[in-house]
């Protein structure tokens, strides 16, 4: 069952809240969040891509950067940007953006359950991104930007939800991508006790998005337990910083594909070569209205793609997934595309971009032609992490973001 913990957060004062808090580190390059903090000193930024404030010559694993994260850190600290509060707590963090709402508990997630695989995963993870977390984390002692979680819906946490945000909120406003941010502490040690309890009958977390924060958190707590001969169990190293949002709150938008070329094929043999495991046909929307379906932009024109009958093993959680059955059906045997983690000839693109991105590049001749896919749904998901999988590279692409420094857990 999966343990919890409240803890005292470090948060900006309330009147810096929406100076501080940024998007999470990976989902801007070094230029874009150099842009963005520009004129700001008290972005988190500055302490979660604390290279911008270095010469961009300076690499982005030089001992220096982390460095600056911890200095930075301490200034924002030292001038009362940044308070510690009194008492441990948890916290609700909502987010609304075009219309849908979802709303998390902001909570420390057990790095024990995470050895236990009571917090399920579903992608791999990279050792130099792991190692790159650990070292941000350990210099600054803290752990800045959120893992975040989801569990299936149960009783009492949307009564419990409701009850805490119709207070006054702490924080609430709009950052400039138009996405509203609300943010209330739990005042009443009852309500904290209630939390602890409902999630203790809760089997499983899943880790939805932050999968390389989640893992670092997980070593750095084993590495510090293993040198601490008074380890009791209770230390906050023990326990990684996390938003857990109900299932059926959240959105997954699709992760779409594009490829640089056709390799030796015409159009004609390419779309022959297509219909040999999908049925082409004319016309669809840009944006495929059901799994198995694709759209594909070719040449200036929309083709739809429906995977054939038996062309994939349809009772199994990662293979009827509709980027493998691209990949294994089409990208792979006809574009070459063996791997698409490395292969220098395919990149991704996010939902949030839309599908007039897909036809820009091909347009603009850099791609030749773009896959659009329906979204994973989150029973599809959490199907995969039960069964002990990982999803295909760049499967699931959640929105809104998670901004970080909202709340800090120090270690």
């Amino acid at each position: 069952m999966a343990r919890i913990k409240p803890f005292v957060g470090l948060r900006p004062r309330k009147d810096m809240a929406e100076k501080v808090a940024a998007p999470p580190y990976d989902v801007l390059d070094s230029d874009e969040a150099r842009e963005m903090a520009a004129g700001n000193p008290w972005s988190i930024l500055h302490c979660s891509k604390p290279e911008i404030d270095l010469d961009p010559s300076v690499d982005l694993y030089d001992d220096r950067v982390y460095a600056r994260g911890a200095e930075n850190l301490r200034r924002m600290i030292e001038g009362g940007v940044l308070r510690q509060d009194d008492t441990a707590t948890f916290y609700f963090y909502r987010q609304i953006m075009a219309g849908h709402s979802q709303t998390g508990l902001v909570a420390c997630a057990s790095i024990e359950d995470y050895e236990n695989d009571v917090i399920k995963k579903h992608e791999f993870t990279r050792k130099d991104k792991e190692l790159d977390r650990i070292r941000h984390i350990e210099s600054q002692n803290a752990q800045i930007g959120p893992v975040f979680l989801t569990y299936r819906d149960v009783a009492g946490m949307a009564e419990i939800t409701e009850k805490v945000c119709s207070a006054e909120p702490e924080n609430d406003f709009t950052s400039p991508d138009g996405v509203r941010h609300t943010f209330w502490v739990v005042r009443e040690q009852h309500v904290v006790d209630r939390i602890v309890q409902i999630f203790a009958g809760i089997p499983f977390l899943y880790v939805a998005d932050g999968h390389h924060r989640s893992a670092a958190g997980t070593l750095i707590g084993q590495k510090r337990r293993a040198s601490n001969p008074g380890h009791t169990g209770r230390e906050e190293y023990n326990y990684f910083l996390s938003v857990i949002f109900p299932k059926s709150s959240l959105q997954i938008m699709p992760y779409n594909r594009v490829v640089a070329d056709l390799p030796g094929l015409t159009q004609e043999q390419f779309l022959a070569r297509i219909s040999e495991k999908f049925r082409v046909y004319p016309d669809p929307e840009p944006t495929p209205r059901a799994v198995k379906n694709f759209s594909m932009y070719m040449a200036g024109k929309w083709y739809g793609l429906e995977a054939l009958p038996g062309s994939f093993p349809a009772a199994d959680p990662v293979e009827s997934l509709d980027a493998s059955i691209l990949q294994r059906n089409l990208l792979a045997p006809i574009l070459g595309i063996d791997d698409p983690r490395t292969s220098s000839r395919i990149n991704f693109v996010g939902g949030i971009r839309g599908t007039d991105e897909l036809e820009r590049l091909v347009d603009s001749g850099r791609y030749a032609v773009a896959f659009s896919l329906h979204a994973v749904t989150m029973d599809q998901l959490l199907d995969v992490a039960d069964n002990g999988r990982v999803m295909p590279p760049k499967s699931t692409w959640f929105e809104p973001k998670l901004r970080s420094g909202l709340v800090i857990h120090m270690l």
